[in-house]
């Protein structure tokens, strides 16, 4: 199978780049050639940029895909130059779409794909349901339409916490480190999937090339839930720590925090947990193995032993405390 992917350098594409390499997918990827560096050796790389029509024309001249994925399409804009790319060069179009993007508040747990999309608090979940609607409706018998719906999908790099620092995610590890608070929304026992890179790398490939997939949609995560509590905890075992957490009800930390309000509220508030029978039943290699808690050792390890990684984020450290502080004085 010839399977062309657009992007292929994120968390969840090079772990589906190796798996696909093993599975014998003749693979290529699509980029600027920017980190490249971290695709296996056998990919066959197409350096252009995507948003060049005539450039990526020429570059895949001759070419025709099995399926083509494109892990970095966010607006109706790219998935409409997708179509006008890749109309006559693939049987099968993949859209990587968002969990998020399911009606919040949700109406009902676990999560099946028969709930709406329609996320008012973030964005970027409400970009993904237009592109979804869009290439549903295209209706074109010669590119037929995929749509994957990951949840939030980890490797051995990132920490995951609710309020953390993106440019700087040691941050929180060195407050942990420092025997400094902690902060989490509200009680923290609101229940969070996590999906390991490779157990989603698993099914996601059933999906390649499965005429089971064409022209519907499916969210892909694994079984293993945990509340926020254990996922804090889980870091404070690994550094063997005794837990240090405050728990401040989400609207108090908007105050503090207002830019995470979308994230937080149209994502990692409430429990999030999922039926996965629809994918189960078109992808017998679906696989659910991996916990949570084993990676967090291998995240701790690297960042204890990598001084380079150690970057602190003081401008939200600072907000951080002013948080903590206003909070326990009002409730003194």
């Amino acid at each position: 199978m010839k399977v062309l992917f657009i992007g292929g350098t994120g968390l969840i594409s090079t772990a589906v780049s190796q798996v696909a390499l093993e599975r014998k997918i003749d693979l290529y990827v699509l980029n600027r050639g920017n980190n490249n560096d971290v695709l296996p050796d056998k990919v066959k790389t197409i350096i252009c940029d995507i948003n060049n029509d005539e450039a990526v024309k020429k570059a895949i001249k001759g070419h025709k895909f099995d399926a083509i994925v494109d892990w970095i399409a966010f607006t109706v804009d790219h998935v409409k130059r997708d179509y006008r790319l890749f109309k006559n060069k693939t049987k099968q179009y993949v859209f990587i779409s968002s969990a998020s993007a399911y009606k919040k508040p949700l109406p009902k747990l676990p999560i099946t794909e028969d709930i709406p999309l329609d996320n008012p608090y973030w964005q970027y979940s409400q970009n993904k349901k237009y592109c979804e609607e869009y290439l549903l409706n295209i209706n074109d018998p010669d590119f037929n339409v995929t749509i994957i719906r990951p949840s939030h999908t980890y490797d051995e790099t990132l920490p995951i916490f609710q309020l953390s620092s993106w440019k700087f995610p040691f941050t929180i590890l060195n407050r942990i480190i420092e025997r400094k608070p902690i902060v989490l929304p509200d009680d923290g026992e609101s229940l969070w999937t996590v999906t390991y890179n490779y157990d989603f790398a698993e099914g996601f490939l059933d999906v390649l090339g499965n005429e089971l997939a064409y022209n519907d949609y499916f969210h892909l995560t694994s079984n293993k839930v945990y509340s926020w509590n254990q996922i804090a905890k889980f870091f404070y075992e690994a550094l063997e720590i005794e837990p240090n957490i405050i728990h401040i009800p989400s609207e108090y930390i908007l105050r503090f925090f207002p830019e995470v309000k979308g994230e937080l509220y149209g994502d990692k508030k409430d429990s999030a947990v999922f039926d996965n029978s629809k994918i189960k039943s078109i992808a017998p290699n679906y696989k659910s193995e991996t916990e949570y808690y084993d990676i967090v050792k291998i995240i701790v390890k690297r960042y204890l032993e990598n001084a380079e990684l150690q970057n602190i984020d003081a401008e939200f450290n600072q907000k951080y405390d002013k948080l903590i502080q206003a909070y326990q004085n009002e409730n003194s």
